[in-house]
């Protein structure tokens, strides 16, 4: 009920400012206006993130349910229960993140399933707090119950090894999307990273990989893969598909982890949704400079980041090179995607606790969509926008997605 009231003085507000706007022709509401109408929208919509790589940061610390289950609670990293609340966000996509060594060591199953574990270890723990979701429905009945939900989708595809009927299986498991590769190639595909194309796009096998992910019902994650890749997966899927964490190569010239103007154009035509990263990196030209002036220096000296002498070095240079951008450039992309395909194919994919310490200023962490959204609403997207970017349009592909595995 409260919800409910909180949207019905949200639309009455709308329509009287929006009213007034037209009228006088000036841009949104002043912003002092928009952060308070910005954290009333980002509880009374669901949000949807479609990347928080909180598994493999609570695996670093040797994470273990019965011992540290209250470590999700309220924690060091960008993701925890208390901010999440704060903030709005109601279904945070939990990464199940494979380290492309798993494609050399093997074990990649195993360590999928033990990641897989820990999330519904997590809603075990706290049945009053989280619970687990694996379609759009499952989602609106846990936000009903003020319960933040844990999607899952699976980041490598090489837990499917050279076995098709494990793509069914880690659908059993929950996972509801699979990025089909990740910094090198892999038994499906290429990869952006990777400069050797191995297959020039998709393997025979990958192909295969995914129709039956059409087949059984999981959403094919074009984040992470090569442009002959995507265009391949363009031509053989019969759904649309997202890209969970990427961002606009227009802002990221020569970054082709980013999707180019065609594939957006593209992935619009599909019907499918971008999921804009707030990476520094994935966002700002500059910031994709300091941070390769950082890896040169720190090759040349051999240190290691991780030493403290060089995390003394980066902070000093970071902040006299201006590394960090800010959450207008997160605008700037949403912009981009709206101009290229419209506002029905963008959405977000944070990638929070899986870009380190290049966040942009206004985004540090969970606590801060509402910052977002009021930039959003600066810049005159209405509410109908905003909800399509928060929810509407990822559960339209996962439902599009759903219904023809159910056929």
């Amino acid at each position: 009920m409260h919800r409910f009231l909180v949207i019905i003085a949200l639309l009455a507000f709308s329509c009287q400012s929006q009213k007034e706007e037209t009228a006088s022709g000036n841009e949104a509401a002043a912003t002092e206006d928009n952060i308070a109408v910005a954290d009333s929208l980002a509880h009374a919509y669901i949000i949807t993130d479609g990347h928080v790589d909180l598994p493999y940061a609570l695996k670093n610390k040797d994470f273990i349910a019965e011992r540290d289950g209250d470590m999700v609670l309220s924690n060091d990293g960008d993701f925890d229960y208390e901010r999440a609340k704060a903030g709005g966000l109601d279904a945070p996509f939990m990464s199940i993140y494979i380290p492309a060594s798993y494609q050399e060591t093997g074990g990649a199953k195993e360590f999928a399933d033990s990641l897989i574990n820990m999330v519904e270890d997590i809603a075990r723990m706290h049945p009053d707090k989280f619970a687990l979701a694996v379609t759009p429905e499952d989602v609106r009945k846990n936000f009903a119950a003020g319960k933040i939900s844990l999607p899952m989708g699976m980041e490598n595809g090489a837990p499917v090894e050279d076995d098709i009927a494990n793509v069914e299986y880690f659908r059993d498991r929950g996972i509801r999307y699979i990025t089909l590769t990740h910094s090198k190639n892999n038994q499906i595909c290429d990869s952006s990273y990777d400069t050797t194309r191995l297959w020039n796009g998709l393997s025979p096998f990958g192909e295969e990989v995914v129709q039956e992910m059409n087949r059984v019902g999981i959403m094919v994650d074009v984040s992470h893969i090569s442009d002959s890749t995507f265009y391949q997966v363009m031509e053989l899927t019969e759904v649309p598909v997202i890209a969970s964490h990427s961002s606009c190569r227009h802002f990221t010239p020569g970054f082709e982890r980013n999707m180019s103007d065609d594939m957006i154009k593209k992935l619009g035509e599909n019907g499918g949704v971008i999921q804009i990263n707030f990476g520094s990196t994935f966002l700002d030209e500059n910031s994709q400079k300091v941070r390769e002036d950082m890896t040169a220096y720190m090759q040349e000296n051999e240190m290691d980041y991780g030493d403290s002498a060089a995390q003394a070095w980066m902070n000093e240079y970071m902040n006299e090179n201006k590394f960090w951008t800010n959450i207008d450039k997160v605008a700037d992309h949403i912009d981009r995607v709206v101009e290229l395909a419209g506002i029905d194919h963008v959405g977000l994919g944070s990638d929070f606790d899986g870009v380190g310490d290049s966040l942009p200023e206004g985004l540090k962490d969970v606590s801060m969509y509402p910052n977002l959204i009021a930039e959003l609403l600066n810049r005159g997207y209405s509410y109908e926008d905003i909800e399509k970017i928060c929810y509407k349009n990822v559960f339209r592909v996962w439902s599009a997605v759903d219904s023809h595995a159910s056929k």
